[in-house]
């Protein structure tokens, strides 16, 4: 009801953020870190934060997720965290025997200002982290930036911690996904393990915030990119990170500090983006495509084209991460439809809009950053009502009072499934994800439609 009273006018905002379209950073690095074997994630900062990050994990994927916290206090909030972070790195290790622990800091721990390094430091000092353990950090204030932000700068510390060049180059290809769902990451695999490439790939969700129920207990899940591969990803022929926002820095530190080359690549999402990461694979690797793979693409190319008069033409509006816009806005563009608006609440900077604007046609309304906000996607869209809308949970209330179907992506997703187990990456992907924009139309259609044309077959 309330979304009601949204103004169809549309005013700047310099400071005022209303419902935003994003959450904070240690949310993404915690994400991160659980697809690296038995490693646990640390919040320093309180208890709160640490029960808000991981209920956003669990409500999304509907798994336990592991995860410990600094616990301040009143007088860790004064005094600084070391005390509370030295006792925390003692018990973690004693009580729950992780290979790694991969601290991310809060508001509270920013602002204070306390030295993960020196303290992690003074661990290692005082025999607190056992022979063979690992304690890294990445830094994650929830002031700045976003989810996909913390995934970036975690990621970047895993690779700043583990990857190392011994001068002997292996043949493996190291790919770091941006943050996407377990199923998109074992999609990825699918098709490296398809065209026979040996890879490294990290993080590496899948068989973790996605993994079967078999009756057992497991403080860390079978699955997880292990340390040792990430230690070999410095030896790596190439490095292919997918999606500028969230590898863009772990993909320099491999080029600078290790001399891996490294390509940026676009997540492969739809065909012609999944044809340049296979395109890329083949120039890199030095393999064919395997027959398998290009039935896939075929299955793909084949509905598109015996349903494109359902999609074509249709108004679009995306809402998200800026890595899986971009993919969603290339699968819309080459279906043949139009694009309205994007809108991010991570900032994406002038070369990523710049690419939208080239992908989507000069009229797409384009905003990223703090202002970019629902109630802004919510003004746009009164002015401009798009057939479909593309975002998380939250935009259902949109969806809802505007009176369209919405296909559910991105992150967070709290009131539907699938999304950890059915990707939207690869060809096979790109078919799921086409199937479900198809049955929200064919689903409105059967709806509106008078009862003289309620058809049987479409």
């Amino acid at each position: 009801m309330l979304l009601r009273h949204t103004p169809k006018e549309i005013t700047e905002r310099g400071a005022l953020t209303i419902n935003p379209a994003k959450t904070c950073q240690p949310v993404g690095a915690m994400y991160a870190a659980l697809g690296v074997h038995r490693c646990l994630p640390h919040s320093h900062g309180s208890q709160g934060c640490c029960a808000y990050h991981r209920s956003a994990l669990t409500r999304h994927y509907d798994e336990p997720i592991m995860a410990s916290t600094s616990s301040f206090t009143e007088g860790a909030s004064v005094f600084g965290g070391m005390a509370n972070l030295l006792e925390s790195i003692n018990n973690i290790f004693t009580l729950y025997d992780p290979d790694i622990i991969a601290v991310n800091t809060t508001c509270l721990s920013e602002v204070i200002g306390d030295d993960l390094n020196q303290i992690i430091n003074r661990a290692v000092s005082e025999n607190k982290i056992p022979a063979g353990k690992t304690v890294l950090y990445a830094s994650t204030p929830s002031f700045k930036g976003s989810h996909v932000t913390g995934y970036a700068n975690m990621l970047a510390a895993l690779a700043r911690h583990f990857a190392k060049n011994t001068g002997n180059r292996n043949g493996d290809i190291t790919i770091l996904p941006s943050f996407i769902e377990p199923s998109d990451m074992a999609e990825i695999k699918h098709i490296l393990s398809g065209m026979g490439i040996a890879y490294i790939m990290y993080p590496d969700t899948s068989g973790v915030v996605n993994a079967p129920m078999d009756g057992a207990f497991r403080m860390y899940p079978k699955g997880g990119a292990p340390r040792e591969k990430i230690i070999r990803s410095g030896d790596s022929r190439c490095a292919l990170a997918l999606g500028r926002a969230g590898t863009l820095e772990a993909a320099r530190l491999l080029d600078t500090k290790c001399k891996v080359r490294t390509e940026v690549l676009e997540l492969p999402i739809g065909i012609s983006a999944t044809d340049n990461f296979v395109e890329t694979l083949i120039r890199t690797a030095g393999v064919t495509v395997p027959e398998s793979l290009n039935v896939e693409r075929g299955r793909l190319v084949d509905v598109l084209c015996d349903k494109a008069q359902y999609v074509y033409g249709k108004k679009v509006s995306i809402m998200g991460d800026p890595d899986i816009l971009l993919g969603l806005a290339r699968f819309c563009a080459d279906a043949g439809m139009r694009i309205l608006h994007i809108v991010s609440g991570t900032p994406a900077g002038a070369e990523w809009e710049k690419l939208i604007k080239e992908i989507a046609g000069p009229g797409v309304v384009v905003k990223t950053g703090a202002q970019a906000d629902l109630f802004y996607l919510h003004q746009l869209i009164q002015n401009n009502k798009p057939d479909i809308l593309f975002g998380n949970t939250y935009c259902k209330y949109i969806a809802r009072d505007m009176d369209i179907p919405l296909i559910r992506t991105g992150f967070p997703i709290y009131d539907r499934v699938g999304h950890s187990y059915f990707p939207i990456t690869g060809y096979r992907g790109g078919l799921h994800l086409l199937v479900r924009i198809l049955d929200a139309v064919m689903d409105r259609m059967d709806r509106d439609s008078p009862e003289e044309s309620f058809e049987l077959v479409m």
